[in-house]
């Protein structure tokens, strides 16, 4: 592990701040230089993965293309493939696939130590926090740089310094950072400074007292990266600095920026690529490679259109459940000279009254998005059969595509009973129903169909003529299907299957022919998007939905 160099990125005051993004603003420095980078996400709960999480409670649960199991001793097994939100980012920004198990929970460490026990490891001896459970993070650690081999290896820990839950986390960087040479870690610490309304400045007093407290844990950071709504001052920077004990160039400004995506060009303008590089001890003989990603970056400031999406959903209080999704819809944008307005829509409302479906005439696109249970249900099928009356661009994702079947099969097919088995069991009509492999299974976490599967696109679909190739792979999460009895009596009415498994027996697309733009598709095509590559079935979705807003804006002319 000596060879890779170990940069950990912790965080203060309050959570949300964008560690993740500011993980991979650093991790685009260091690609940039030519660097290698991989990156670990450590999440202080107790759940093993965050797959059985509400996204409102959590946000979006992100999947992998592989499907790791994790077997702490001979016969227990956990498959995961579902991880944190953050490692979309990741993603996103490094073009780089991470790995499940570089998704490190509490719930995976104390497992395994609780289980090696149990099976006989630690006979004789006391499990305890400190040597056993650092032990345990250190050692996976030191596993994935060994694995992976990065010239740099970035781990973020999740929460914010205080929690009782990450202090064994940072305890385990305490001790890393004793035992590995000096030039071989560097810490970040990421903060928030806030703006007081009353007195029209930014403060830097939680900084400090967040700074104190990971003093406070033996751990000092050579950078602090501030958080606020505008840039830093020099002043402010040499308070922190002062305060802090760290020097005024190691104080990052990091404020609040649009796209996103523009948060390594400001951190190089701040050199804090070359000062980190000073810092491990990376030396490297070219001029950063960053001009690609700044035309980039200039595709989403400089878009000339605009145009409005629904996204009727369950979770539309946090708009972090959809956070891939609502990136993949930027970046198609960006490409097609176009910024994407998101009009979220609760769906429970639209139940309660069903005049407001009527928001989706100013909209130039409906997108349905995931979900599980049936809280909001019957608002969803009843947009998804709006969007098929009127016509509107609608793209169904997952859950999406499956109350698209639910409303075709009701609103056209004449089928009022016809539903999905996870809401009503008893359905005469399940045009939705269990996976075959599914019907035994009772366990709830990571036992859903993961990761990515090889798809059989039909030639002649819009399928086909967004990715116009035949065989692709996309990432999957659900328990239930399509059933494929009920679309075969649905094509004489134009709603046809555009996509198989490998088998050919699993519905893995579906569409209406006879509609502009209407597909619905059983995996997550939004966490291959990417901003320098949309995703092809985002991009002719979006394509389409600017297409009707030419229609609407030349009618109004």
């Amino acid at each position: 592990m000596t060879m890779t160099k170990l940069c950990f990125v912790t965080g203060g005051v309050l959570s949300g701040l964008g560690k993740g993004i500011t993980t991979s603003a650093i991790g685009k420095l260091l690609q940039f230089r030519g660097f290698h980078v991989d990156v670990i996400k450590i999440d202080p709960y107790l759940n093993v993965d965050p797959g059985t999480l509400n996204p409102i409670e959590h946000g979006e649960v992100f999947i992998t293309d592989e499907v790791w199991e994790f077997n702490p001793a001979p016969g227990f097994v956990y498959r995961i493939a579902e991880i944190d939100q953050d490692a979309g980012t990741y993603e996103r920004f490094l073009d780089h696939p991470f790995h499940p198990s570089q998704n490190i929970t509490s719930g995976q460490i104390y497992l395994s130590v609780i289980v090696h026990e149990r099976v006989g490891k630690f006979l004789g001896r006391t499990i305890q926090i400190v040597p056993h459970i650092t032990d345990e993070v250190k050692s996976r650690i030191r596993n994935i740089a060994n694995k992976e081999d990065p010239d740099v290896l970035l781990i973020e820990i999740g929460g914010t310094v205080g929690d009782i839950e990450a202090m064994p986390f940072l305890e385990a960087i305490r001790q890393l950072r004793l035992e590995l040479p000096k030039h071989d870690t560097c810490l970040v610490h990421v903060t928030l400074i806030p703006y007081l309304e009353s007195v029209g400045q930014l403060k830097s007093k939680p900084t400090q007292h967040s700074v104190r407290t990971l003093q406070g844990m033996g751990l000092q950071p050579d950078i602090i990266v501030g958080r606020a709504r505008e840039s830093l001052s020099k002043e402010i920077k040499r308070k922190i600095s002062l305060y802090c004990s760290v020097p005024e160039k190691a104080v990052i400004s990091n404020p609040d920026l649009s796209p996103i995506y523009d948060l390594p060009p400001y951190f190089e303008q701040q050199n804090m690529g070359n000062y980190l590089c000073s810092l491990l001890q990376l030396s490297y003989d070219c001029k950063p490679a960053i001009d690609d990603w700044i035309e980039m970056v200039n595709l989403f400031k400089n878009a000339k259109r605009t145009i409005n999406i629904a996204m009727p959903g369950k979770y539309t209080s946090i708009i972090d459940s959809y956070v891939s999704i609502n990136a993949a819809l930027q970046d198609a944008g960006a490409h097609l000279d176009a910024k994407v307005n998101i009009n979220w829509i609760d769906t429970e409302a639209i139940e309660e009254d069903p005049d407001k479906i009527r928001v989706l005439d100013s909209c130039d696109g409906c997108l349905l998005t995931p979900g599980f249970g049936s809280r909001g249900v019957e608002g969803m099928i009843q947009t998804a059969s709006y969007a098929i009356q009127k016509n509107i661009p609608y793209l169904g994702i997952c859950f999406g595509a499956q109350l698209l079947t639910v409303a075709f099969a009701r609103s056209i097919m004449g089928w009022k009973e016809a539903h999905t088995t996870e809401v009503d069991a008893e359905t005469h009509v399940p045009v939705i129903d269990f996976l075959p492999e599914q019907k035994i299974i009772q366990e709830k976490g990571g036992t859903m169909r993961l990761g990515a599967h090889k798809i059989i696109i039909q030639e002649g679909t819009k399928l086909w003529d967004a990715y116009h190739q035949s065989v692709i792979h996309e990432r999957f999460r659900h328990r239930y299907h399509i059933i494929e009895e009920y679309t075969g009596q649905m094509k004489e009415k134009g709603f046809i299957t555009s996509a198989y498994d490998e088998t050919g027996k699993i519905v893995n697309a579906i569409e209406i022919n006879t509609h502009p733009f209407c597909v619905g598709v059983q995996f997550h095509p939004e966490y291959t998007s990417r901003p320098n590559r949309p995703n092809p079935l985002y991009f002719a979705f979006i394509k389409h939905a600017l297409e009707r807003s030419t229609i609407r804006m030349n009618a109004n002319e």
